[in-house]
């Protein structure tokens, strides 16, 4: 396979290790799976926003949908609760490979991008407390197009500012969801097979499919 020009990187899960965030969740809405419930509700109201033509950033979709969640589970919290549950959104280490992973990948000349649905500041300051931010050249939001991944402006944007064509882009995650938009735009993809992610059987396979960030780095060796 013809090496990309460009790698595109999810931030959360794919990159971060989300286990604070989920204990915070967790612990505050007494239940296992609140989590579980709440995640995949964020991702389905942020689509909501792209379809129907609105944008609310991120961090005000994941403080309406717990409230959502903390509703259906009978319990009720202030924002100034909500925002100190979910704060721990910026206080995640990375999995355990990526450090290594990004410096191999940096070192064979690869322009590295972090992009994410996050706010910018937030994205910021959750790789500067990671340690990974001095390996990507731009950590970008999808505030700049006012859509949520998986819309194919989303991917768009980042490629034209390269200037590259979205064929010698690869975006890399964890999420089916995300694997099957950046392909469907005419991206290559890398699926980081995280424990308990899986890919979208109805969709085309990803052109890599791994474990870790550094086996992505072996993999793309040039």
């Amino acid at each position: 396979m013809l090496a990309p020009k460009l790698l595109i990187f999810d931030v959360n899960e794919t990159l971060l290790d989300m286990q604070p965030l989920k204990d915070s969740i967790n612990k505050a809405l007494e239940n296992p799976y609140a989590f579980d419930i709440w995640f995949p509700q964020l991702l389905q109201y942020s689509l909501v926003e792209t379809i129907t033509g609105t944008y609310h950033d991120f961090s005000e979709i994941a403080a309406g949908v717990f409230k959502m969640t903390a509703q259906k589970l009978e319990k009720d919290f202030s924002d100034n609760e909500v925002k100190q549950i979910l704060s721990k959104i910026s206080e995640l280490q990375p999995h355990e490979d990526v450090p290594q992973g990004l410096e191999n990948l940096k070192e064979q000349g690869y322009i590295l991008v972090a992009l994410t649905n996050g706010k910018p500041r937030v994205a910021l300051e959750q790789l500067e407390y990671a340690g990974l931010s001095s390996y990507f050249d731009q950590i970008l939001s999808v505030e700049v197009v006012n859509k949520y991944k998986p819309a194919p402006e989303t991917y768009n944007y980042v490629t034209k500012m390269f200037t590259v064509a979205n064929s010698e882009a690869m975006l890399v995650a964890a999420h089916g969801w995300d694997i099957t938009g950046a392909k469907r735009a005419g991206l290559r993809t890398a699926f980081v097979n995280r424990p308990g992610k899986s890919l979208y059987p109805l969709a085309e396979s990803p052109d890599l499919n791994i474990s870790t960030i550094l086996e992505l780095a072996n993999s793309l060796n040039r």
